[in-house]
Formats: C-alpha cells, sequence, structure tokens
C-alpha cells in the first residue's frame, strides 16, 4: 500500500501531530501519494463552530502548510489537501463552495451525522432505531450520487443494536450505489487499530457480494498512524474473507 488520502492533525482538534510529522512517517513507511483531509470547518446554525473541526480561522494555514509541504517533499511523495465532510443537504451547494474557496482539491464523505443543526447524535452512537439507519443510508446514497466526494469513509459507522437483516437489507443500498456510481468505500484503520464496531463483518460481506468497489484508509489522527502495517495485513484479511472489490488506490474527484 503506497497511499492514504485520510489524514488529520492537531488542527482538527481531537488528533495530534503537525502536518510535517505526518507527512515524514508517511514517507519512512513507503506512501508515495498522501492526502490531508481534517474535518471540514463548520458553523452550525447556532452560530457556534463545530467543536472537533478546523476552525474557520486555522483554515488558511492548514492549507497553505500542506502546500508547502508538497513543494518541500516533491521528490519523495505526493501530497493533496482536501477535507473530510458530512453530506448535509440543506448545505451541501454552500459548504461545497466554501471548501472551494479553501483551496481543498478533494473531498471524502464521513458521514458521522445527520442532521446539521446541532450535531448532537453521533451516527456511531449505539441504536435500535430503523428510522436513523434508514436516514443514514439514504443521505450516503446521496452523496454517493453527488460525484463530489472521492470515498465514502468507513460506510460502517452506525452502531446498530436492531435486527440484523434489516441492517444488511438497508447497508446493501450504500452496496448497491457505490459498484453503481463507481465511488468506493472505505475500510477504516482506525476502526482496526481501536477496536471499534466498524470494521463490521456483516457491512463486508453484504459489499463482498454487492462487488463495491473497496479502498483502504488510515485515518491517521496520531503522527504514528501515517503509516499502519498491522492494520494493512488485517484490512487485507478482510479483503480475502469477503472477496472485497478491491481498487487499490482510489482516483481523487477534484472538486
Amino acid at each position: 500500500m503506497n497511499y492514504n488520502f485520510h489524514t488529520h492533525t492537531y488542527r482538527c482538534h481531537h488528533a495530534s501531530g503537525t502536518p510535517e510529522e505526518y507527512v515524514l512517517r508517511a514517507i519512512e513507511g513507503g506512501i508515495k501519494y498522501m492526502g490531508f483531509s481534517d474535518h471540514f470547518p463548520l458553523v452550525l446554525p447556532n452560530g457556534t463552530e463545530s467543536r472537533y473541526r478546523v476552525r474557520v480561522a486555522e483554515v488558511g494555514d492548514y492549507v497553505a502548510d500542506a502546500l508547502s509541504l508538497r513543494e518541500k517533499y516533491k521528490d519523495k511523495i505526493d501530497i493533496s489537501v482536501g477535507f473530510e465532510m458530512e453530506y448535509y443537504p440543506e448545505a451541501f451547494d454552500k459548504m461545497l463552495a466554501s471548501a472551494k474557496e479553501y483551496g481543498a482539491e478533494y473531498l471524502i464523505c464521513g458521514q458521522h451525522f445527520n442532521h446539521l443543526e446541532i450535531e448532537i447524535t453521533h451516527n456511531a452512537s449505539p441504536s435500535d432505531s430503523t428510522e436513523r439507519l434508514v436516514e443514514y443510508v439514504n443521505t450516503v446514497c446521496e452523496a454517493i450520487r453527488t460525484h463530489k466526494f472521492t470515498y465514502i469513509a468507513h460506510p460502517d459507522l452506525p452502531t446498530f443494536t436492531g435486527e440484523g437483516d434489516f441492517y444488511k437489507s438497508e447497508m446493501r443500498k450504500i452496496a448497491v450505489a457505490s459498484r453503481d456510481e463507481n465511488i468506493p468505500l472505505e475500510i477504516n484503520f482506525l476502526g482496526i487499530r481501536e477496536g471499534r464496531i466498524y470494521p463490521a463483518d456483516d457491512f463486508w460481506q453484504v459489499a463482498g457480494e454487492v462487488g463495491a468497489p473497496v479502498t483502504f484508509g488510515f485515518d491517521a489522527h496520531s503522527t504514528g498512524a501515517a503509516y499502519d502495517a498491522e492494520s494493512i495485513a488485517k484490512a487485507e484479511a478482510l479483503v480475502e474473507k469477503y472477496k472485497l472489490n478491491y481498487i487499490g488506490m482510489p482516483s481523487l474527484i477534484a472538486i
């Protein structure tokens, strides 16, 4: 694996490490294509800024640092700059315009929340609500069909505690949309490293049956995770187990 487009830095306020430290670790591990994808700056409708994202006041430095490192290490690694961003239909046009204005070159979709309002119900929170799962699935499918996201980060994020067949039936819709629109789904290495609910076997079983395109992402929140050989091996085992359509490095979708 010589690529990773899912990298955070201290500017997202829940990770550690400077951008250059991530680049040096990536180079050390043999990464040739790297993307910074800190969480997109977002001012909520109540006027406050989301607490776990790049602040609006910091976004210029975030992009400038990435571009400076691209030039400094151009003989060793190809660096892109983007954001991990939710798809909120009611605000997406404005969010997309802001991302372009900030200088983002690509986006990945991480649908942590279903609604823009205050962001209080995280999709990873355990829930048996069929309505909430359906809403997540429909939103992610819409995001796929915009063709503005390079891939879907941790598509298996929801911790659904309801009936398993219902979960598979709904999540199959994401896999089908991914296949039909040729937008990859990410096996997320942060989930592997921390033993989270994702990667979720039931989801990847369905993705394998459907033939959805699959890629990998380190989801690095510390510099050591900018190259993670142990998680690569576990992800490769998942690919083999479910006969996944692993495509390798995704093609970046320019915004």
